[in-house]
């Protein structure tokens, strides 16, 4: 197994852990946002990847367009699967790499992906695909946290005690930053457009924060359970610090504005 399959695994059992339904609950909003700004609508097919438990594919089958939903997780296919069958509405789940899509060339309208896509290890191998799927003409659409914002240096706080990445693997990240983008699809697209906009969190104070994201984050459940109890404090107190640093409020309470860099990309027609 090489490097890259194997952190592929461990992406699928990470993102396993915890009640991610929580953290979707909370970025919902840039799903929104995405949508919006690739003008999704009624009789469109929408591809909708590395799909968590589904925002944007439920935000786009709501609007009426016919809606597939994949992720390289099966327990987000499931989660997504229950969630889209609960609220009645029509969108085909399976389990799919983002660097490997099962669908043929020119089938989608749009092909959108909410903090997703950005993880996959290979990103000239994820960008082809997104454009491979849609017709030409159609639109790829990103919303890709940006690596200076509070989320950019919670990842990287979170990798100073984690094992590094296989070699060559970039930080997922650096899909935040528009020069890379603009590389990243240059062949690819014919029209870019990004913009920063934002995630706000808010908790009563940085406990609940701190609690917020062991219960509902993945990588950082599969992170503190791999530290001993020192290093798990001092991973606490980098994170409390940085919290403060970015806070907003000023009764206690905590707001953040979380970056990250909104991208419609159309394939040339």
């Amino acid at each position: 197994m090489t490097d890259v399959e194997q952190l592929k695994d461990q992406t699928r059992h990470v993102w396993s852990l915890g009640d991610y339904v929580k953290l979707a609950a909370r970025i919902e909003g840039a799903a929104r946002e995405l949508v919006d700004a690739c003008a999704i609508s009624a009789g469109q097919e929408v591809l909708d990847v590395a799909a968590g438990n589904g925002n944007l594919a439920v935000l786009a089958a709501r609007e009426g367009a016919a809606v597939v939903a994949s992720d390289l997780t099966p327990a987000m296919v499931e989660l997504g699967r229950m969630r889209t069958e609960t609220e009645g509405l029509d969108v085909d789940w399976l389990v799919a790499d983002a660097e490997d899509l099962p669908f043929e060339d020119g089938r989608f309208d749009c092909a959108g992906s909410v903090f997703g896509a950005m993880f996959a290890p290979r990103p000239e191998l994820a960008a082809a695909e997104l454009f491979r799927v849609v017709r030409p003409g159609g639109t790829v659409g990103m919303a890709n946290w940006m690596p200076e914002g509070f989320q950019g240096e919670m990842f990287a706080t979170m990798n100073r005690y984690a094992p590094p990445p296989p070699e060559g693997v970039p930080a997922p990240s650096e899909w935040g930053r528009e020069a890379v983008v603009r590389e990243r699809f240059e062949g690819l697209a014919g029209s870019v457009e990004a913009q920063p906009r934002s995630v706000v969190w808010r908790f009563a104070d940085a406990d609940e924060a701190w609690s917020f994201f062991g219960d509902s984050a993945g990588p950082s459940i599969a992170l503190r359970e791999s530290l001993d109890e020192e290093a798990v404090g001092r991973l606490r107190a980098d994170f409390v610090e940085l919290v403060d640093r970015w806070n907003h409020a000023s009764d206690g309470s905590v707001e953040i504005e979380a970056a990250y860099l909104l991208v419609v990309a159309r394939r040339p027609g």
